[in-house]
């Protein structure tokens, strides 16, 4: 039981701990390359608590950043991936018993076995400086910047 009450505690402690929108680091987090002048390719990998959506938001974030830090003001999404890593912790099994004169009892608990759903987006991205005649989904940086930071809350 004291077990249990542990395992609730730091769930509910971390249940709030999805991955921030920052540099890749240990947790999760955004992280970029690029292919050419105009041409990123773009990544956000979550944490066990972060949504599909999240992860998501967070590359379409990032690549609108990349657009307006390199003077641009639309992008395009040429390719798009998205994956789910499962990670799940070892199991470990304890049996206590005791002995009461010809009876004995025992119980076995198992502690761990728990699968984390870890998110991630990639994303290859064109940016342009004028909105271009192409029939796609364009998207204007500014626009996407102010719309996710909004949702999230971000500063």
């Amino acid at each position: 039981m004291k077990k249990w009450m542990i395992l609730v505690s730091v769930v509910v402690i971390f249940s709030g701990c999805a991955t921030k929108y920052k540099s890749v680091g240990f947790t999760g987090g955004y992280s970029e390359t690029q292919l050419g002048n105009n041409i990123f390719n773009v990544s956000f990998r979550g944490n066990g608590y972060s949504s599909r959506q999240r992860a998501s938001d967070f590359t379409l974030l990032r690549s609108a950043e990349l657009t307006l830090k390199n003077g641009f003001k639309y992008f395009i999404i040429t390719s798009s991936e998205k994956h789910i890593d499962l990670y799940s912790t070892p199991k470990s099994y304890t049996t206590n018993g005791n002995i009461n004169g010809s009876s004995f009892n025992a119980t076995t608990t198992q502690t761990g076995g728990f699968t984390f759903r870890k998110p991630s987006t990639n994303h290859t991205i064109i940016c342009f400086k004028e909105k271009p005649k192409i029939n796609t989904i364009i998207y204007d940086a500014n626009f996407i910047v102010k719309s996710i930071k909004s949702k999230y809350d971000i500063k």
